[in-house]
């Protein structure tokens, strides 16, 4: 049996439209039909080189999966609760279960010998996959949620919420209060909705340099938006002072992660500010010390999310309190859609539907 895949041969090249033969679970594995997989910008990252790691080609990218059992493996225990036919999503973090971050749960932070997939395992971009039965999240057949907006969760919608879970735990939220998401993508449309969510009466501030996704993030419930191309620090400070009565923010969940987003967001911070990076445009960022000391300020990454922040995402999901920007698209298109995301021309996320 046959099925296509879009496959990388190398860095900086298109993806090759290939077929292939379907492959075999392992013992303690589940065939999964794909129906969904979401398009993320360090998918075209992976194809660019930005990423160190080694991958063998020919190599299958895809991170954000959602799908049906096709077939278990002989070995996949019964307490997983899977059966054929069962609609779930891929958890993309495997860690290897030795390392300390494992065994915090954290599993997207493995130090050993763990790893993603799409990144290293074969990934969506294609009509099956294999994935061990412990990393599959079954959804509850009462939820009405088709694939194409189930598929972005396990990244797009998981990464900014993880990334609000830890400014929540700062302490920096609540009324009276400010917080900034920056980069309304394909997280940050999401990021806003937690910022609503969790920010517990916080007033929300979207900033991004597109009117159309600013308009998203104003759909999503932000409560001022903000344009920052061409515009100096000065210039965005008198702005969020003229719409909430403070040139600063509390709070600041940056989804680029583009060093000129995060010194902008960094110089907005009041003090105690806390300021969380979930996006990965740059490769380093420079903030000036004597601020960030002074003003007891914080700054820390928030990767990605482990098993508990995706249940607690398709929860909210599930009772109807997320919203999705999620725009279908055909395999056959796969290569022009990543020089869309390239180009920063996408409005929300961009998902692979197969029939």
């Amino acid at each position: 049996m046959k099925m296509r895949a879009a496959r990388m041969y190398g860095y900086k090249q298109p993806l090759r439209l290939d077929e292939v033969p379907i492959p075999e679970p392992g013992p303690t594995e589940v065939l999964i039909k794909i129906r969904a997989t979401g398009m993320c910008r360090s998918d075209f990252q992976l194809v660019d080189g930005y990423f160190p790691q080694e991958i063998a080609f020919p190599y299958i990218p895809g991170h954000e999966i959602a799908g049906e059992v096709a077939q278990l493996g002989a070995d996949v225990p019964a307490s997983t609760g899977l059966s054929e036919g069962d609609l779930v999503v891929v958890n993309p973090a495997w860690g290897d279960g030795t390392c300390r971050q494992c065994h915090e749960g954290n599993e997207q932070l493995c130090t050993g010998s763990g790893g993603w997939i799409g990144f290293g395992p074969p990934g969506g971009f294609a009509e099956y996959v294999t994935a061990p039965g412990r990393y599959l999240i079954r959804i509850d057949p009462s939820v009405n949620l088709e694939a194409q907006y189930l598929a972005p969760l396990v990244d797009a919608g998981l990464t900014p919420f993880r990334g609000m879970k830890k400014l929540q735990a700062s302490g920096r939220l609540g009324g009276g209060r400010t917080v900034i998401v920056a980069g309304i993508g394909g997280l940050g449309s999401y990021g806003v909705q937690y910022a609503k969510l969790l920010g517990g009466g916080a007033t929300v501030v979207a900033l991004t340099r597109s009117d159309d996704k600013l308009a998203v993030a104003k759909e999503n419930g932000a409560d001022h938006t903000i344009n920052t191309r061409g515009k100096t620090t000065d210039q965005v400070r008198a702005e969020l002072a003229e719409l909430t009565g403070r040139g600063e923010a509390d709070a600041a969940l940056d989804c680029s992660g583009a060093p000129e987003s995060l010194a902008l967001n960094a110089s907005l911070l009041s003090a105690e500010g806390a300021l969380v990076s979930v996006g990965l445009m740059g490769q380093r960022v420079e903030f000036p010390i004597f601020p960030f000391v002074s003003g007891e300020r914080t700054f820390s990454g928030s990767f990605w999310g482990n098993h508990n922040d995706l249940t607690e995402v398709l929860a909210y999901a599930g009772e109807g309190r997320i919203k999705h920007t999620v725009t279908p698209v055909k395999l056959d298109d796969v290569n022009d859609r990543l020089d869309a995301l390239a180009r920063g021309d996408v409005i929300g996320r961009q998902v692979l539907v197969f029939d």
